[in-house]
């Protein structure tokens, strides 16, 4: 999504939606594919939003812990509250400020004291958000698919290396310059896909998948096709079948285009 198919201003380009809508009448599913939650996903496509008359079917949210097709929730991964335990424990590790989100398929939990600042950030990636005084009961009561770290500093240099020595069984994830997100070992975006494809009954080497940062390495490299944007950290278009044009310049639409064999 961000640095993929979103614009410079995080919106979905307005060629996105002949293009989504000609793919399913050729029977091609389009699955956005995101840290975000399910429920702001389906959101930022939802017809009622967009004016548009077509919407995708099948999400891929949540890092990869989450997958949705066909108006239900096909797969989820939860982790161990062994591990939950741990990287709460490590929060006093991070010498930078920083702000836990815990998350299950249905909603984002959060510390009553997040400030304002991460609220915001919080916003764009989180519909169904839940305020609360204490994320380890939080963590005793619910099933946890993933837990995103926010840093402003930044997530690589202040965050990392807590969380991989507090929870080195388990997937992190550095999704961004200020996320990271802590999931279940085995859970990632190329996990998903496989799943995707199962679930559309299509080997997975029919699939095309874009990419841009280091959480969607295991996307691109399950992937039959593996397409990173020209903006695409430096790994990523090591293992990329094609470089797309940047996001900047609808390089998913540019690809897209070309492999449905439309006219640009």
């Amino acid at each position: 999504m961000d640095g993929t198919l979103l614009d410079d201003n995080s919106q979905v380009p307005e060629e996105f939606w002949p293009l989504l809508r000609h793919a399913q009448e050729q029977g091609v599913a389009i699955a956005p594919a995101s840290g975000r939650q399910l429920a702001t996903l389906q959101d930022m496509f939802a017809s009622e939003h967009t004016g548009v008359d077509v919407e995708p079917t099948s999400y891929i949210a949540e890092n990869g812990t989450v997958v949705f097709h066909d108006g239900k929730i096909v797969s989820t991964t939860v982790i161990d509250k062994e591990a939950v335990r741990r990287v709460l424990e490590a929060r006093t590790q991070i010498r930078a400020d920083s702000d836990f989100v815990l998350c299950t398929p249905e909603m984002a939990y959060l510390l009553d004291s997040t400030p304002e600042s991460t609220r915001k950030q919080v916003r764009n990636y989180y519909r169904a958000t839940t305020y609360v005084g204490d994320l380890d009961a939080v963590a005793a009561e619910h099933d946890i698919i993933k837990i995103a770290i926010y840093c402003a500093a930044g997530t690589e240099e202040h965050v990392a290396p807590a969380m991989f020595a507090a929870v080195p069984d388990q997937d992190v994830a550095i999704s961004g310059a200020v996320w990271l997100d802590v999931m279940a070992r085995g859970a990632n975006k190329g996990v998903a896909l496989t799943n995707m494809a199962r679930a559309l009954d299509i080997p997975v080497s029919d699939t095309v998948a874009f990419g841009d940062f280091l959480n969607d390495y295991e996307l691109l490299d399950a992937a039959g096709t593996a397409v990173a944007m020209e903006n695409a950290h430096p790994k990523l278009k090591a293992i990329a079948d094609r470089i797309a044009p940047p996001n900047t310049e609808a390089g998913v639409i540019t690809v897209l285009r070309e492999m449905l064999g439309l006219k640009a």
